[in-house]
């Protein structure tokens, strides 16, 4: 009944918001939107042959209503001159006002040309103007004055983040807690609509973790359910999570300085660094973080009954703390050769160093026909980690005279080696806690490893008509990687640790994917479509180096086609329907058939022969655009998998006593179907509101494997949130989160070796337990917006518990983790800088600027 009456209000609250929106043509508030210095024009002056007009005059001028009069003036906001090739370029120019363009050039007929700038892109390029008798009449473009908070394409939902002051000073992390569709637990696994997406950065796939991306450097969220075939087509049905960071090119210079702390001891810092100057762009950026963690939790398992054990029981309670650092630094430049051609290169680097150290207490009851045996133990893991990772991109992009053609080049390189050390040092108790120490055991894990990614990528647009576009491309992604695992065991009698040789796994692989796509999109008045194919070939080779067993697989040639179709209803409406089929090829943990029993209640073994997911999705979707920047859209899905990647549990007695090893099987197929309403409203102009509410069902088909059946079961989760911009510079933000009783993932593909202790085993039926969470915050801006503070308090109700209930044919278990709860975090942020056409030499045009 709880459920229910949240659904009710969640819906409630997203009905009377777009009932209040503001009147259509008017900005939040309901008055009239003021210009902002953020556009830029640029083109080419061109004489009746094509060829560019050097040192030709162009007059910028803006129109406004002389108050005294009532009479439309014009005043000169720029004066330039076209370089030798005709290229000009003006930036800073204000949004929302009607602008003139006067050209003029010796032996040429003067040439004006007029532009308004007010919704969506704060560039335009004019083309090829050419100065003759006969002038071309440009279409009038609408930019908006201000960035919303979600947009909505035919491929994506687009979400700006920078604004999110709940996530500020904290991790990539903390900005998807906050973003609808996508859920995040308390271990930092994310999934969207029930599955694991593939996460992207900038366009392109990252082996950084989210927690390793700092909140401060993100922009904003794309949200891809269905990716069409101009996307990679790895990583399953559950779509790509784009995170697009932040990118500056405004003239002059700009930057910031960030600094911060939370109540666990935990601090984050970071500057940013912006210098555009002529034909030379140069951004940099560094942030830093200091991690204090703390994690609670308990298990109690009962392990049934088999040949060679009897009933077991166990109680165990865990206590985890996490001492590290995290820096990531980002460089860029870019190098304008002319107005359409732009060389760009950026790099970076991160370092992660981390120390965790785990106090397990476990009670442990075995019930024999001759009666009850206990057992206490008392287990410590120390464990430290590193992990090293830099990359670099080198890209060109060209635009042509022909509005949206344009052609882009990039390759990109990024390698990246890790090291752990682990010790497991573990008491055994006869009489429990207190009593006389019986035996002792030691053992050690020292690994490591590392990865190189090669991506080439070229993509050309041509729009073939007004409204048709033809977009086509090729991608090639190259890597390799070596993980050495070794495990020793102490020998007390030599005082020494000796490998396990059965245990140790030095591991190499090498896995390439080609592929080329081709998309066209038109549209037949207010219907649209577009139509997409993708082809796709890939290779794995692996070597187990202690053994020298290799293993591959060739995957042939596979096509993923898609189809986007839309029919505008008008007043603001729109239906959308699509289609694409995609891949889920096993990664590199569910592949390695080594065995981790580093965690004794889950112990792990991947299996090479493994075969890649397919899965096809189809939804439709229903959009209403409000004035104001105000959106509702409401979907419907459905997803069929084919060979599904799933677990089972392998009960191994090879050594006298039971063993159960989680690994991973194909199973015959799954399905999953559900309904989404997202709503994006501003109610006033301080006031906004979104909510996100998502109603999902699944079910796999195990067929003839010996996979685990997962039982049916209808699930949902909602997000609310709401920010009021107060007077005197304050802004509160409420954010609010419930997750339902929902079924386990079932294949997470995060790449990581398993869980962390105490989580259940993947190959296990059960659920979620329900949870909610509620988090507040508060920033403050100082000195006209050049000083923020911000606070915010997060699980306010240390709710946000992550419980579970799983069994199988050989145990049942619940358990529970706590991270973090109650965190109070403090952030200070100081922005500078100066717009200036030139930064390192001052001339005087005589042009008024007018704000």
């Amino acid at each position: 009944m709880k459920q229910l009456y949240l659904l009710l209000v969640t819906l409630l609250v997203l009905d009377q918001a777009f009932a209040q929106a503001p009147p259509q043509g008017m900005p939040p508030g309901g008055h009239p939107g003021a210009g902002s210095a953020s556009g830029h024009l640029y083109g080419k002056i061109v004489d009746t042959t094509g060829h560019g007009i050097g040192r030709a005059s162009v007059m910028i001028l803006k129109r406004y209503k002389d108050p005294a009069t009532g009479k439309q003036k014009e005043v000169l906001l720029k004066g330039i001159t076209t370089q030798n090739n005709g290229d000009f370029s003006a930036e800073d120019l204000p949004v929302n006002s009607p602008l003139k363009l006067s050209i003029s050039a010796v032996g040429y007929t003067a040439l004006t040309q007029e532009v308004v700038l007010t919704p969506q892109a704060a560039e335009k390029d004019l083309g090829n103007l050419s100065m003759a008798p006969a002038t071309k009449e440009l279409e009038q473009v609408v930019v908006t004055a201000s960035k919303p908070a979600m947009t909505v394409d035919m491929e994506k939902k687009v979400f700006n983040v920078a604004k999110d002051i709940n996530s500020v000073g904290g991790n990539g992390l903390d900005v998807l807690k906050n973003v609808p569709s996508v859920n995040v637990d308390i271990d930092g696994n994310v999934t969207l609509r029930g599955g694991s997406p593939q996460l992207m950065v900038d366009g392109k796939p990252t082996t950084l973790t989210l927690d390793e991306i700092p909140a401060d450097a993100i922009e904003s969220v794309e949200v891809i359910n269905n990716p069409s075939a101009k996307y990679d087509a790895s990583g399953g049905g559950a779509g790509i999570l784009n995170i697009v960071l932040k990118k500056n090119r405004k003239t002059g210079y700009n930057g910031s300085v960030r600094a911060g702390a939370d109540s666990y001891g935990a601090a984050n810092g970071g500057a940013s660094l912006n210098v555009r100057e002529n034909k030379i762009n140069f951004s940099a950026d560094i942030n830093g973080r200091l991690i204090r963690d703390r994690v609670t939790g308990s298990v109690d398992r009962l392990n049934f009954m088999t040949s060679t054990t009897p009933n077991t029981y166990l109680h165990q309670q865990e206590l985890d703390t996490s001492r590290g650092w995290i820096y990531f630094g980002r460089m860029g430049l870019d190098y304008f050769l002319n107005n359409r051609t732009t060389l760009s290169l950026t790099g970076f680097a991160m370092s992660h160093r981390n120390t965790t150290i785990s106090d397990l207490s476990m009670n442990t009851d075995s019930m024999y026909s001759s009666g009850k045996i206990s057992q206490y133990s008392q287990e410590e893991i120390n464990g430290g980690h590193t992990f090293n990772g830099r990359g670099a991109t080198l890209g060109i992009k060209q635009l042509f005279a022909k509005d949206k053609e344009s052609w882009t080049a990039d390759a990109s390189y990024f390698s990246g080696n890790g090291t752990s050390n682990s010790l497991y040092t573990t008491n055994y108790f006869a009489n429990g806690n207190g009593s006389t120490l019986s035996s002792q055991q030691l053992q050690k894990i020292v690994g490591g490893g590392n990865d190189h990614n090669i991506i080439l990528q070229s993509d050309f647009s041509d729009p073939l008509t007004p409204k048709t576009t033809l977009e086509a491309g090729v991608r090639a992604a190259l890597q390799s990687r070596l993980n050495i695992n070794n495990n020793y065991t102490y020998n007390p009698d030599s005082a020494a640790y000796y490998l396990v040789p059965s245990a140790a796994s030095n591991y190499k692989s090498q896995s390439n994917v080609y592929a080329s796509y081709f998309t066209l999109a038109s549209s037949i008045r207010n219907f649209s479509y577009k139509v997409g194919l993708r082809a796709e070939s890939s290779n794995y080779h692996g070597t187990l180096l202690n053994s020298g067993q290799t293993f591959s697989n060739q995957y042939p040639v596979s096509l993923f086609p898609s189809l986007f179709l839309g029919q505008k209803l008008g007043n603001g409406q729109e239906l959308q329907l699509s289609y694409t089929r995609r891949v889920n090829r096993p990664n590199f943990f569910q592949l390695v058939p080594y065995t981790d029993s580093s965690n004794k209640l889950n112990i792990t073994r991947g299996n090479p022969n493994l075969v890649p997911e397919f899965t096809q999705s189809v939804e439709l979707s229903y959009l209403k655009t409000f004035p104001g920047n105000s959106t509702f859209m409401g979907s419907v899905y459905y997803k069929h998998t084919d060979h599904l990647i799933t677990g089972y549990i392998e009960a191994d007695t090879a050594a006298g006593s039971t063993t159960y090893i989680n690994t991973y099987v194909n199973a015959e197929s799954s399905y999953s179907v559900g309904a989404e309403l997202t709503g994006q409203v501003n109610l006033t102009r301080w006031w906004d509101v979104s909510s996100n509410v998502n109603i999902y069902h699944s079910k796999i088909n195990v067929g003839s494997t010996e996979a685990v059946a997962q039982q049916a079961l209808w699930s949902w989760f909602g997000k609310a949130n709401t920010s009021f911009r107060l007077p005197s510079g304050f802004t509160i933000q409420l954010s609010g989160i419930y997750q339902s009783k929902t079924n386990l993932p079932v294949n997470t593909n995060a790449g990581q070796p398993g869980p962390p202790n105490m989580q259940s085993q993947s190959a296990s039926q059960g659920y979620i337990k329900p949870y909610y969470e509620a988090d507040v915050a508060v920033k403050k801006t100082f000195l006209s917006g050049k000083l923020v503070a911000t606070a915010s308090f997060n699980d306010i109700f240390k709710s946000r518990k992550q419980e579970q209930y799983t069994y199988s044919s050989y145990f049942t278990q619940d358990y529970s983790r706590l991270r973090n709860p109650q965190m109070l975090r403090l952030n200070l942020s100081w922005s500078f800088g100066k717009v200036d056409a030139s930064l390192f030499k001052r001339k005087n045009n005589n042009v008024q600027t007018e704000e």
